[in-house]
């Protein structure tokens, strides 16, 4: 079972930016968790229900913007909020076409953190709902014997019961060549 419990994570290697921002989401009702570098986020396991990552650009080691890259290759599913002090037009395009969800220039209002905040967990919440179906559906098609999965991809290209019956009652039979063999 898995928790549907939305978790907002912070990386940041500034102390000061941490602790506050974990005392923010503490006052806004959210679960959270900090870390000082992307590394150690990585090193956790990821949350099971819908997650937001704060994170900065610019921190030694991994940035966030190779940190970004980590998830994707991971194949991880967390949605980024990106926040920095010295952003650029190239770094919030290019973060954005890779998934983000927003890049805040520091210092940012409250208000827009939390809305950044929202549509994170709304679209992560979307992501693992979509995920779940699909592996409620492959769970499903497990059962199927052969033939009903040749059936059944028949019916998804969308032939009718008799068209579907003549398909594959000509796969069953013999090839006149190999009839005498």
């Amino acid at each position: 079972m898995t928790s549907s419990t939305p978790f907002v994570f912070v990386i940041d290697d500034d102390e000061s930016v941490r602790r506050g921002l974990k005392r923010f989401l503490r006052s806004a009702n959210y679960e959270s968790e900090v870390f000082k570098s992307a590394s150690d986020f990585l090193a956790r396991a990821p949350h099971p229900g819908p997650a937001c990552v704060i994170v900065d650009v610019q921190m030694p080691g991994i940035n966030g913007i190779d940190f970004q890259q980590a998830l994707i290759q991971r194949r991880r599913e967390e949605q980024l909020v990106f926040i920095t002090g010295h952003g650029n037009i190239p770094m919030c395009a290019r973060v954005m076409k890779a998934g983000a969800v927003d890049f805040l220039p520091k210092p940012f209002k409250s208000r827009e953190l939390l809305k950044c905040i929202e549509d994170a967990l709304h679209r992560s919440a979307g992501q693992r709902s979509r995920a779940a179906e699909r592996n409620e559906a492959r769970r499903l098609l497990d059962f199927l014997t052969p033939r009903e999965f040749e059936v059944m991809q028949l019916v998804i290209r969308g032939m009718l019961n008799k068209q579907s019956a003549v398909s594959l009652a000509w796969r069953r039979k013999p090839s006149k060549s190999n009839a005498g063999d």
